[in-house]
């Protein structure tokens, strides 16, 4: 059996939400800031939410991906859509999140099985469950 290893770098400088990232590779490097939703002046700077968000879809879509490959569907133009919601509470913040997958040409029983499997399969989906809420939702539009 092969196994694999890789482990991301990234650096994040400032106070958190209003300082900046960065991966060590340079790719990623961005400034950070409060969102207008949660009373920041927004503005071009991204934010940790968005930044999960991004890694989830793109982590969940691999998995979709896998898991069509071995029941043999066609996935055609399948998308991930995370949204992360960030709440504040009498006991502090948490997360909750709703990843939106639209598989066009994928019968919705089949599409449910397939993104049930996905979330088993996926990473970060393995990392939050029983940590914070996720709800998988297929959308029938392309």
């Amino acid at each position: 059996m092969t196994t694999f290893s890789y482990t991301a770098h990234a650096f994040a400088t400032g106070d958190g939400r209003s300082g900046s990232v960065r991966s060590d590779d340079g790719l990623i490097e961005l400034d950070l800031g409060l969102p207008e939703g949660l009373g920041g002046a927004g503005g071009h700077v991204s934010n940790p939410e968005q930044l999960f968000a991004a890694g989830y879809s793109a982590c969940f879509l691999s998995a979709l991906n896998s898991v069509a490959r071995a029941q043999r569907v066609k996935l055609r133009d399948a998308r991930v859509e995370a949204r992360v919601t960030i709440a504040g509470g009498s006991a502090g913040f948490d997360l909750s999140v709703e990843l939106v997958v639209t598989a066009p040409d994928v019968p919705p029983e089949t599409g449910e099985a397939l993104l049930e499997a996905a979330h088993r399969k996926c990473p970060y989906s393995k990392a939050v469950t029983g940590n914070i809420p996720v709800k998988l939702i297929l959308s029938s539009a392309s």
